[in-house]
């Protein structure tokens, strides 16, 4: 029995207490460390680190609750469960914060030096991550923290050492001179998906640059002008008849004086503007191509703060942007800027600093990405790749890797994995190593310097699946036993970034998918569906949710709200409807409970069953369908779904019938049938809270722990088995039994809302069965009918005809009649019978058109036509019935 039972549950549940309470115990008991079943078959996911850049947000909290419930139930399965935790270093992102801090102190990197920079950022860190600690905590999650992880630990630094050199070795690696993506905020490269594209209106400027031999001029338009001060030639499409003649003659380019070639290249494009292009190969990719093509000079004009450089002449020294003003005047000036025109545009921008990016060349390490592109197409091909959840972001995936391009990862930072690269001072040739090299590994000399440049944040974080379990250790007991891993829980807003980066890695250097499933799922928007941002001010803290509303109702708000991969729309209402729900289930719980005094836990045998009544066998029925259910749509992760299903058993079948029904058990007389009832609830309500766990894992534990327990249930509902789908539960006759049941109370529930007349109001019933074995059911559970339609008498017969003056309701099996005279409005009863009958005929017609359809008839299944044919004639039967009823009144 676990501690706290016999000890009275509050009238009203507190988060609050709950919370900091068991989550404590928890922890301190080791509940939620792996490794305790050393039989049993493993379960892993890895969380997607947060970057140590701040706290948490709603997002995230989704995430971690979508994780949380997934190895919840599964370590209540019986899996040895490992949910591993962990923070990211975020490179660009984290050093900005600290170099932001930095300089509200009036200080910058450059004055602290590299190593006392680097502290900052680890005490930075430090306070991150306990911060983000506290949040999980808050949040329930049942995270290992015994094997959390970071990026920048030692073993993770060591495989990603051992991964950049193996790359290098194999040539996937390489170190060269090409366009990419530059922050010139952060002064940093990027890869191509660390830009952010926002549409701008801009201008596109046409230009006129002459011939050296004064015969003419070409036009050409540009987005920069700023760039012409790099311009190295103009490309005219070879067949294009326009321009075939000039290819090979010389331009001047304007204001700089400088003599460019006209070439030809395919690259081209006849049909579009002049068909004439400015080529600049040290400030656009194309362009770079192009150059290399034609054996072009590459020419900066900027450096790398994105200001103007000596190659930019009288303009050396000033912002880009600044400079495309000047240039525009000057060339307005000189009589070669033809006119302007607004253009629309996608323009880069630093998904980090905020930076418009600028293409720029630059010598940086790449890495080569086809061939390890070709076998993760390969692997999905073949039917052995990952399972992506919805299935549709396959094709996302797929079209993404089947066009990639080198992979630029070296930063221009002081925080992250420094490349593990040493240039030789006596040859200049770099030598990798996954340690401090003593020589260099070209001429043998020992003056040897590090690169400065730290390696792409992706880098790392690609992989994590397999470098926090402790590979390049192949022998490591956590690799072994828990790699691969079971599901990536992540938004789809990182397909690229990271889950792509994640499956190329583990197949270069494990052989092995890195998890067998992706669950993708959408981003949490505010109430209107816009994204949340800073800008905007409306983002949501976590944190303050659970301060208002528990962590409970959070969690179940945001893990049964969503479709996989649809964004998700945040309502604080629905948040309350999740803490309402809490509730029912609370004091449902406390109904319970009150009526479990000094009961003791009763084996549920087959003599014990036999004389159950028909609400026990019902909700042990249902019980049965709601544990399968759940099982089977968490295995399939539909989160929505499965809380549905909950919600409905908890809400509809437990709380509104069966413990209504129970108490004619709990209250009357028979000392035996209340003690049958007392295990069936006790059964069921302990069964219920173990299906609900996963998601509130808070109440459940709290009232879990006053329910009366045999011993085998342990100590904590975390580890209490999951209920499992049980024959011997099933009855199909009495659930039959009590839907006939509940049709009926419902109906004469709604005859009485109707014409006003109140529950607590005696009346006469007379029930006429459609058949000998219904009038059967009705006797045997007349008590319910009583007791729940309030009669004063209850008259069961198949010769029972209707009363004059009386109100009547029609059910599957049989017809009611109240006799309420002198309560009922005769020409109301039959505008609501009228009603009824219109309702009746409408569906009558549906269905016979349905049947009529040959296309239905040709294409549905057999049993499908049964089905509305079964149904056309139940809704006929009822519609006789109720113009026979008509007639009767009016007669």
């Amino acid at each position: 029995m676990s501690e706290t039972t016999n000890q009275g549950m509050p009238t009203t549940y507190d988060p609050k207490t709950a919370e900091s309470k068991w989550y404590d115990r928890w922890i301190e008991r080791g509940y939620f460390e792996a490794g305790k079943r050393p039989d049993a078959k493993p379960y892993t996911i890895v969380i997607p680190p947060p970057n140590v850049t701040g706290v948490l947000h709603i997002g995230h909290a989704l995430d971690f609750s979508l994780q949380d419930i997934l190895v919840r139930a599964k370590r209540m399965q019986g899996y040895d469960a490992l949910w591993l935790p962990g923070t990211d270093h975020a490179g660009i992102a984290t050093q900005a914060k600290v170099e932001a801090k930095l300089r509200e102190e009036g200080v910058t990197r450059y004055d602290l030096g590299r190593e006392k920079f680097l502290e900052e950022v680890w005490k930075w860190k430090e306070q991150s991550a306990k911060t983000i600690r506290y949040q999980w905590s808050k949040m329930g999650l049942s995270l290992d923290y015994s094997r959390e992880r970071f990026t920048l630990d030692e073993g993770l630094s060591n495989a990603v050492r051992e991964v950049f050199v193996r790359l290098y070795e194999k040539g996937l690696i390489y170190r060269g001179k090409k366009i990419i993506n530059w922050d010139p905020a952060a002064r940093t490269a990027l890869s191509d998906i660390e830009v952010e594209y926002k549409e701008v209106q801009g201008a596109l400027y046409h230009l006129q640059y002459p011939l050296k031999d004064g015969s003419g001029s070409l036009v050409v338009a540009t987005t920069r002008p700023e760039t012409m001060l790099g311009d190295t030639a103009v490309a005219v499409h070879p067949e294009d008849e326009r321009y075939k003649h000039l290819i090979g003659k010389t331009l001047v380019l304007p204001i700089i004086g400088r003599e460019i070639p006209i070439v030809g290249d395919e690259y081209v494009e006849k049909e579009f503007g002049s068909g004439a292009v400015k080529i600049t190969p040290a400030h656009d990719p194309n362009d770079f191509e192009v150059g290399l093509r034609h054996d072009l000079p590459q020419i900066l004009v900027m450096d790398e703060s994105g200001k103007m450089n000596a190659n930019a002449g009288k303009y050396d020294g000033m912002d880009r942007f600044e400079c495309r003003k000047a240039i525009v005047a000057d060339m307005k000036e000189l009589g070669v800027l033809l006119r302007i025109e607004e253009h629309m545009h996608q323009v880069g921008h630093s998904e980090r600093s905020g930076a418009v990016v600028e293409p720029y060349l630059s010598t940086q390490w790449f890495v080569r990405m086809q061939p390890l592109a070709e076998r993760a197409i390969a692997q999905q091909k073949s039917g052995e790749g990952v399972n992506f959840v919805p299935d549709r972001f396959e094709k996302t995936y797929l079209n993404w890797i089947e066009n990639i391009r080198d992979w630029c990862i070296s930063r221009q930072l002081w925080w992250g994995h420094r490349i593990p690269a040493w240039y030789c001072k006596d040859c200049g040739e770099p030598t990798v190593a996954s340690h401090d090299p003593s020589a260099c590994s070209h001429c043998g000399g020992t003056k040897l310097e590090q690169d400065d440049d730290v390696l792409d944040t992706w880098f790392s974080s690609g992989l994590w699946p397999f470098s926090t379990l402790g590979w390049p250790d192949k022998d490591a007991p956590d690799f072994k036993k828990y790699y691969p891993t079971d599901v990536l829980v992540t938004g789809y807003d990182i397909i690229f970034f990271w889950v792509a980066r994640m499956i190329f890695t583990a197949l270069e250097f494990t052989d092995r998918n890195p998890f067998k499933d992706v669950l993708i799922h959408g981003l949490v928007r505010d109430a209107e569906g816009r994204k949340m941002s800073k800008s905007l001010g409306n983002g949501v803290d976590p944190l303050e949710v659970i301060d208002q509303y528990g962590a409970d109702a959070m969690r179940y708000m945001l893990s049964t709200g969503i479709t996989p991969g649809q964004d998700l729309r945040f309502r604080f209402e629905r948040v309350e409807q999740a803490r309402n729900f809490a509730n029912k289930i609370w004091n449902a719980s406390r109904f319970a409970l009150m009526n479990l005094e000094g009961f003791q836990p009763q084996p549920l045998d087959e003599a014990t069953i036999a004389k159950l009544s028909t609400a026990d066998r019902w909700i042990l029925h249902r019980l049965n369908d709601a544990a399968s259910n759940v099982t089977r749509l968490l295995d399939a992760y539909e989160f929505g779904e499965t809380g549905r299903a909950l919600y409905d058993f908890i809400w509809d079948d437990l709380c509104d019938w069966y413990i209504e029904f129970a108490k004619l058990s709990l209250y009357g007389g028979d000392a035996e049938s209340k003690a049958r009832t007392q295990t069936v609830l006790a059964y069921v309500l302990d069964q219920t809270l173990r299906l609900l766990h996963p998601f509130m894992p808070y109440i459940t534990e709290e009232i879990w722990s006053h329910l009366p327990h045999g011993p085998e249930a342990g100590e904590t509902i975390t580890l209490a088995a999951w209920p499992a789908p049980d024959a011997k539960w099933e009855a199909p006759s009495q659930v039959a039994e009590m839907e006939l049941l509940m049709a009926m109370i419902r109906s004469i529930r709604n005859v009485r809302a109707e014409v006003n007349v109140p529950m607590s109001k005696k009346i006469e019933m007379i029930v006429k069965p459609a058949s000998e074995e219904t009038s059967r059911i009705l006797e045997a559970n007349r008590h319910y009918v009583e007791r729940f339609c309030n009669t004063s008498s209850l008259a069961i017969s198949m010769e029972a005809s209707a009363p004059e003056k009386a109100m009547s309701a029609i059910v599957t099996g049989a017809e009611m009649f109240l006799p309420l005279a002198g309560l009922i409005d005769i020409e109301q009863e039959v505008a609501r019978l009228e009603k009824e009958l219109k309702t009746l005929n409408a569906e009558v017609e549906r269905v016979e058109k349905k049947l009529a359809n040959p296309g239905f008839v040709a294409k549905a299944p057999a049993a499908v036509i049964e089905e509305e044919k079964a149904k056309m004639n139940d809704y006929a039967d009822k519609r006789d019935k109720v113009l026979a009823r008509i007639a009767e009144l009016k007669g």
